[in-house]
């Protein structure tokens, strides 16, 4: 066996408590990244690296370099959506079905806690290169902030610890969800401002230019998510 096919098969073992501890701490660490690009260049562009790439129906869409892909920012103003309305659209499922039709499996593996679990993302062989026969194995946290900011952090797990919770399929070829999550924050008039933030690589042969252009147009979800928010007005509501 060649080495490149011995650490693709590479797994760990580990612990649930080990499991929880990992994710609790990758997870802080990707809701803190989160709150910084909610809070960071409100109004045009500045220091921190984002770079706001283009301003329309109501949404700022903004690109990071961070290594050989660019992580992606979009803001959007929801008016009569309240952060409750929302929240409930806002997990790694629906957003994996609203990227791409042809998810063949979207479920939760493992809950760790209320609000940490572990999912795994099945995309078939009808589906766009980007996710054309991908498999993501990530975590979802959801927290409540001390002044009512509702943030959710979806992060992949390392390829090895993956690999011990869920064994790749032969024919998968499975992607990382570097970063992604939304941050929403309590308007007036139960509205709210969302901040939506992606970081893929699909893995595979695609070139990462390519991936950086298919990658601007995953951060547009938001628009179908408050669709569906609003086709089902009472979600959220209590």
């Amino acid at each position: 066996m060649s080495n490149s096919l011995a650490a693709c098969s590479r797994s760990w073992s580990i612990s649930e408590d080990s499991l929880r501890r990992y994710v609790f701490f990758a997870s802080e660490n990707c809701i803190q990244e989160l709150l910084s690009a909610s809070d960071s260049n409100r109004f045009g562009n500045g220091g921190d690296g984002w770079k706001v790439v283009t301003l329309e129906n109501g949404a700022e869409i903004s690109k990071r370099r961070s290594g050989s892909l660019h992580a992606f920012r979009s803001r959007w103003l929801l008016r009569s959506v309240s952060p409750q309305q929302f929240i409930t659209v806002a997990n790694a499922i629906d957003a994996a079905k609203q990227w791409d039709l042809d998810v063949v499996d979207a479920r939760y593996i493992k809950d760790l806690e209320d609000n940490l679990s572990i999912i795994r993302l099945r995309f078939g062989e009808n589906s766009k290169p980007l996710f054309r026969n991908r498999e993501f194995i990530v975590y979802e946290r959801r927290e409540t902030m001390d002044d009512g900011t509702l943030v959710v952090a979806v992060a992949s797990l390392p390829k090895e610890i993956a690999a011990g919770l869920h064994p790749k399929q032969s024919n998968a070829i499975r992607g990382l969800l570097l970063q992604s999550g939304w941050v929403v924050e309590k308007l007036e008039d139960d509205s709210c401002m969302v901040t939506y933030v992606i970081q893929l690589d699909p893995a595979g042969w695609l070139p990462k230019c390519f991936v950086n252009r298919l990658n601007t147009k995953l951060v547009m979800i938001i628009e179908n998510l408050r669709k569906l928010v609003q086709a089902c007005p009472n979600n959220g509501d209590t």
